[in-house]
C-alpha cells in the first residue's frame, strides 16, 4: 500500500511540472485504491487533508517561479490552475503571508511545502495489534446526538460537555436498549468531513445498538451490513486511544488486504483504573482490497 502511495505523490509532482490539473480520483487509480481510503490514509499518514498537500506544494512550486522566472503573474497563475490573477494572489497569500507582486519585486521569504513520501518504520518489537474481523448485519444506533469538531490530540472539550449533560437517567435507559454487539454505551462518529481536517464538524451518538423503537428525542442512525475491522487497546485515555487510530493506519492497512469504506465509526470503552484507564475497541468500516488493485 505505501508503495503505491508513493506512486500517486509522484504522480502530483509530474502533474506540477508539466501544468495539468491534479484529479483525486486518478491519483486514487494510481495508488490502486478508492478515493475515500486514499484521502483517509493520507490524512492519517500526513497529519494534513490531501487537498490541502495539493494546495501547499502547488504554490511551492509556483512561489519558485514567481520568485526566479521569466513569466508573467498572470501566466503563472493560469499554469497553476487559477481562472484570475486576484484568486492566484489570494490563494498564494494565504500560504506565504505576502502577495506574488510584492514577493517579486521584493524578493520575500516563502514558505515551503516538501515532497512527501511514506515508510514504514518499525520501533520497538514488542509491540502486536490485537484485531478481528467481523462481518455483521444491518443494525441501528439509538442514543443523543451532537454536532461536533473533529480533535486529533487530546481531550475533545465539546465532546467531554456534550457528554456530562447527558445525565444518568438517559445513560440507564439507553444501557436498557442495547442489545446488540458491541454492547453498552458507544461513541459513533458518522458524516466526518473526507478532508479529517481538525475543526470540520461530524455527527457524534452516545448511544447503544438497539432493535427497539427509538425513544422520543432521541437520534437514529441506521447502518448497512457489512464488513468491520475491530481493534482492541488498553491504556491511559485519551492517549491510548489516539495512539491506536494513528497505529491503524500507519501500521494495520499498510499490511493488510483492506481499506477502510464509508460508515460510522464506532468506540466502545470500559473505563479502569480509577477513570484515568480504559479497555477499548475500535470498529471501523473496511472492505478488502481487489487483487490486482
Amino acid at each position: 500500500m505505501l508503495e503505491r502511495l508513493n506512486q500517486a505523490m509522484e504522480h502530483i509532482e509530474g502533474q506540477l511540472a508539466s501544468g495539468g490539473a491534479i484529479d483525486v480520483g486518478e491519483l486514487a487509480r494510481v495508488a490502486a485504491t478508492s478515493e475515500y481510503h486514499l484521502r483517509r490514509m493520507f490524512s492519517a499518514l500526513a497529519g494534513m487533508p490531501l487537498s490541502e498537500y495539493i494546495r501547499r506544494r502547488r504554490l511551492t512550486v509556483a512561489g519558485a517561479e514567481v520568485l526566479g522566472g521569466d513569466a508573467t503573474l498572470l501566466e503563472i497563475a493560469v499554469r497553476y490552475g487559477y481562472g484570475s490573477g486576484e484568486a492566484f494572489a489570494r490563494a498564494f497569500r494565504a500560504v506565504h503571508g505576502v502577495g506574488p507582486g510584492e514577493a517579486r519585486r521584493t524578493g520575500a521569504e516563502l514558505s515551503s511545502q516538501p515532497r512527501m513520501s511514506f515508510r514504514l518504520v518499525v520501533e520497538g518489537g514488542g509491540g502486536s495489534m490485537r484485531y478481528r474481523v467481523v462481518e455483521k448485519a444491518g443494525f441501528t444506533v439509538v442514543g443523543a446526538k451532537a454536532r461536533l469538531p473533529l480533535v486529533h490530540l487530546g481531550p475533545n472539550e465539546a465532546m467531554v460537555e456534550f457528554i456530562r449533560g447527558v445525565g444518568e437517567p438517559v445513560r440507564e435507559r439507553l444501557e436498557g436498549l442495547s442489545d446488540g454487539e458491541p454492547e453498552g454505551i458507544l461513541a459513533v462518529c458518522d458524516g466526518l468531513d473526507p478532508s479529517r481536517a481538525e475543526g470540520t464538524e461530524f455527527d457524534y451518538y452516545y448511544g447503544v445498538i438497539s432493535s427497539a423503537e427509538v425513544p422520543e428525542g432521541m437520534g437514529m442512525l441506521p447502518v448497512a451490513a457489512g464488513t468491520w475491522a475491530v481493534f482492541s487497546v488498553s491504556g491511559p485515555v485519551p492517549e491510548a486511544i489516539q495512539r491506536l487510530w494513528r497505529d491503524v493506519f500507519m501500521e494495520w492497512f499498510p499490511s493488510n488486504p483492506y481499506r477502510s469504506r464509508v460508515g460510522p465509526e464506532i468506540l466502545r470503552t470500559r473505563m479502569a483504573g480509577g477513570g484515568s484507564e480504559a479497555d477499548a475497541e475500535l470498529w471501523l468500516p473496511v472492505e478488502r482490497e481487489q487483487a490486482g488493485g
